[in-house]
């Protein structure tokens, strides 16, 4: 009986850091804004580690702008932004925010801007990504799935 119960809370761990992971499913794939011309690209590697990047066509060319990563981190989901030419190359970490429960929000209150990073799944093509600074002032924008 000790076993059973054992086993059965190790199989409820492991689904729920997975179903934390499941939550950001919807990312993947290529997303783009017509307004600005800008792309996301999302791929899941093996690791369930969500990889992208940023991007811009010059002349028929991709220009990314920056790189992302979604990862667990400790007991964390972390949003992980490198942009191109900023902050020395380093990477800014953006904790997701668990409370808040229809729209992932990567927050970093000790960044200057943006102090939070979100995406809402609107539908299975269409997302809006906030990305806001201190008292919620920023800007928002959609993308639609390509």
């Amino acid at each position: 009986m000790k076993l059973l119960t054992t086993l059965s809370l190790i199989i409820f761990f492991i689904s729920c850091s997975e179903n934390k992971l499941n939550r950001l499913d919807f990312l993947v794939g290529t997303w783009k804004n017509s307004e600005k011309g800008l792309y996301e690209v999302w791929e899941m590697d093996e690791n369930n580690t969500l990889k992208g990047y940023s991007y811009t066509l010059k002349n028929n060319e991709k220009v990314i702008s920056e790189f992302l990563r979604i990862y667990k981190l400790e007991n964390s989901t972390v949003y992980e932004a490198k942009v191109i030419h900023q902050n020395e190359g380093k990477a800014i970490l953006f904790a997701l925010n668990e409370k808040i429960k229809s729209t992932l929000s990567f927050e970093n209150n000790n960044h200057d801007f943006p102090k939070k990073i979100q995406y809402k799944r609107i539908d299975i093509n269409k997302i809006e990504v906030k990305v806001l600074g201190d008292n919620e002032q920023g800007f928002s924008y959609f993308y639609v799935r390509q």
